[in-house]
């Protein structure tokens, strides 16, 4: 078997010439240094959502820099690869991308702040997946990108927030392989903690699940994790 096959969905580069999808060489850089293969994926239409994921063993969402509600191709990726039972990976503004394909919800009450703060403390559920990948239940972010995750997506669970209480973390429930983090750690990929994440996606990326393993959520079923499956995270 050869490398893990990671697509990572691009973003748009504004130029004078034609369009340029593109990623973030940080993006790469943290899936080749967790053994996989990045394969960058240009925004195509919805016809081409299952050939791509024919093409892939693992999904990179970092978001397009054009705002999440925009990202229809990368959101029905992420539909499709959970049903197909690949793990997929949010960062950034993939966060919310990955929130929003499974019916979670941005709060409209936020006004949109700068793309990037200042590196502060986050706390994550002790006993969840996210804590035991990152290692710590407290991790200094890099950063942090605009906008605010209300309601978490179908299937997925909030498990790490910031000082003042915002969502920066999800991750998926029993079969559904799915972490989402809103913070850039391809930035910090010198601190184990960060490159973790990479590492995480390309070795679920290297365990093929049997065929619909994972049935696709719906959007109307979106609503409270049932306490008996969820981590409760606690602020002491």
């Amino acid at each position: 078997m050869g490398l893990p096959r990671i697509g990572i969905t691009s973003s748009t580069v504004a130029t004078e010439g034609p369009r340029v999808d593109a990623a973030h060489r940080g993006h790469v850089d943290g899936v080749v240094a967790a053994g996989g293969l990045p394969v960058v994926l240009p925004q195509l239409g919805p016809d081409l959502v299952e050939p791509t994921l024919e093409c892939i063993d693992g999904l990179l969402v970092p978001g397009t820099g054009e705002g999440a509600l925009q990202d229809d191709f990368a959101r029905a990726l992420v539909r499709a690869a959970v049903a197909a039972g690949l793990p997929v990976l949010g960062v950034g503004s993939g966060h919310h991308v990955v929130n929003l394909a499974l019916g979670g919800a941005l709060d409209p009450d936020v006004a949109a702040g700068p793309a990037v703060e200042a590196a502060h403390q986050v706390r994550l559920a002790p006993g969840a997946l996210l804590a035991a990948v990152v290692g710590t239940t407290s991790l200094e972010i890099a950063c942090v990108r605009s906008g605010v995750v209300r309601q978490a997506g179908a299937g997925l669970q909030v498990v790490a927030r910031s000082g003042d209480g915002r969502v920066v973390g999800v991750e998926g429930v029993g079969d559904l392989r799915v972490l989402g983090v809103q913070w850039c750690p391809e930035v910090a990929l010198e601190h184990p903690a960060h490159a973790a994440v990479f590492e995480w996606l390309v070795r679920e990326a290297a365990v093929h699940p049997d065929a619909e393993v994972v049935d696709l959520v719906r959007a109307d079923e979106v609503g409270p994790v049932p306490p008996a499956r969820s981590v409760q995270l606690t602020f002491s």
